[in-house]
């Protein structure tokens, strides 16, 4: 039994990589015997097939009892399928998983907790967001009965749950889970413990959905906090949190924060090795990136151009040592290369961005491994600038259960001119009375930038370019349009 239990807690801790949500349960102060109880396992409808008379009539054949070595092999077989990811299967096997836990350990038990919660990650893997929450609940509220409520188990279910819930488009909901995880931590590990850090980037993220970013950037201060911390004798060590940090920082839009961070990162490296050293490329190519945004100015005395046109200094450097590091992988050398293309791209220096991308072209064309990549990187439209649009037609907060969000689509299709210029803008929205949310798609794609298709070294036109948003809205926000809408109509026929 001891092996069961450990390679089950391995695959939970291993498996469940984002953090979730999860709302706040009650658990029952009675104790339950396994013998009255049954654990309801969430899965897909199944239409039930006719069965035949004699089919009916005719008695089951023994079944063998399950034993715990049995369900020590589906469970080997489960992780193997995990690692194959092989989702389909591994969903199969997971189910057969909790059965028989079920049946050997009882179901209200740590180890029936733990295979519902593998189900679970199965099912969030295959989108199966309604049967993956059901299934984290049910571990959770299993758990809650076995220890208590403030059990350090309880973190892996809820970072599930709350990941679930983040999917299906309930940040608001993912915000209580992510707290319940963290709270737990703290009385479990303390206050400033490591392992919370994975729990409040996906705190963040929610956060950021919800629209508050106030909120997301204190949250990113507490991370950093603890990292600092944690890391107060390891300046090296403190590197994977600061790109983290610069990451989130770009996308809740604060971009000066976003390049004090990269800077401080480049300051670390070449304070403790030197101003060549080949890990200074990547934190010098992002910030060089970074540049394509800007923050609004009020005073006026800048501009979008401008900003662009500082980020030059970086990728040139990023690339002098790329290309002088002689054990720096092609690839990264490619990457650094390319991104100084892109921006004489973004810059409209055609000529030296033409004159880039047939290099690169050539440097990618010397063995089949750099031909997969070359046909990665340079045979599809990419952007070199993103904008973020909204999730949510009104406020991620409006419903009261899932079933009261429904999800809209903004579909783009445009054509990327040979200067990676959007060309050929058409959108379509469905509902389509949801005609802000596509102008605002319509506005995001004609300001994009790309890095062109290279064919033979040189940049070509592409057509055919699709941009799908989805986005979540209610049944009543619908209606008031559609309500609006009739209005309008009805004045305008006077």
């Amino acid at each position: 039994m001891r092996n069961f239990r450990a390679l089950s807690l391995a695959v939970s801790l291993f498996f469940v990589s984002v953090a979730a949500n999860s709302q706040e349960d009650t658990a029952s102060d009675e104790e339950v015997s396994p013998l009255d109880q049954t654990v309801p396992v969430a899965d897909e409808a199944v239409t039930d097939a006719p069965v035949a008379e004699e089919d009916a009539l005719a008695p089951e054949p023994a079944k063998e009892a399950v034993t715990e070595e049995d369900a020590l092999r589906e469970f080997a077989r489960f992780r193997q399928l995990l690692a194959d990811r092989n989702f389909d299967e591994a969903d199969v096997s997971a189910k057969r998983v909790v059965e028989m836990s079920i049946k050997v350990f009882g179901p209200q038990s740590r180890e029936t907790a733990k295979a519902l919660n593998n189900l679970a990650i199965v099912q969030h893997n295959n989108k199966q967001y309604s049967a993956a929450i059901q299934n984290f609940t049910s571990a959770i509220e299993i758990l809650e009965a076995v220890y208590d409520r403030l059990n350090g188990e309880l973190v892996n279910p809820l970072k599930g749950l709350g990941s679930a819930q983040l999917s299906s488009g309930r940040p608001d909901q993912a915000v209580r889970s992510y707290r319940r995880a963290t709270h737990i931590t703290h009385v479990n590990e303390g206050p400033h413990n490591i392992e919370q850090v994975e729990i409040l980037e996906a705190l963040a993220e929610a956060n950021v959905r919800l629209g508050e970013v106030e909120t997301a950037r204190d949250t990113l201060d507490r991370i950093h906090a603890i990292n600092v911390r944690h890391f107060s004798n390891d300046a090296l060590g403190l590197l994977p949190s600061l790109m983290r940090r610069a990451d989130w920082q770009h996308r809740a839009g604060y971009f000066n924060d976003e390049r004090m961070t990269y800077r401080r990162a480049i300051r670390i490296i070449e304070t403790a090795s030197s101003k060549n050293d080949p890990r200074l490329v990547t934190p010098l190519i992002q910030l060089g990136r970074s540049y394509y945004y800007y923050e609004p100015i009020t005073d006026g005395s800048s501009s979008r151009a401008g900003l662009a046109a500082s980020g030059e200094p970086y990728f040139r450097r990023a690339v002098r040592i790329a290309e002088g590091a002689e054990d720096l992988p092609w690839l990264e050398r490619a990457k650094a290369q390319l991104a100084l293309a892109d921006y004489y791209t973004g810059t409209e220096t055609h000529n030296r961005a033409r004159r880039m991308y047939a290099q690169i072209w050539e440097d990618l064309s010397l063995d089949d491994d750099r031909l997969e990549m070359r046909k990665e990187l340079l045979q599809t439209p990419a952007p070199l600038r993103e904008g973020v649009l909204p999730q949510y037609a009104g406020s991620a907060s409006t419903g009261e259960s899932d079933s009261q969000f429904l999800t809209g689509v903004i579909q783009v299709d445009y054509t990327v001119s040979n200067r990676g210029r959007v060309r050929n803008i058409r959108t379509e929205a469905t509902p389509v009375e949801f005609t802000d949310m596509q102008r605002m798609a319509h506005r995001e794609i004609r300001a994009r930038v790309f890095r062109p298709v290279i064919e033979d070294g040189e940049p070509v036109e592409s057509g055919n370019q699709v941009f799908r948003h989805e986005f979540y809205y209610t049944k009543g926000q619908l209606d008031d349009l559609q309500r609006k809408k009739a209005q309008a109509e009805k004045e305008k026929s006077r």
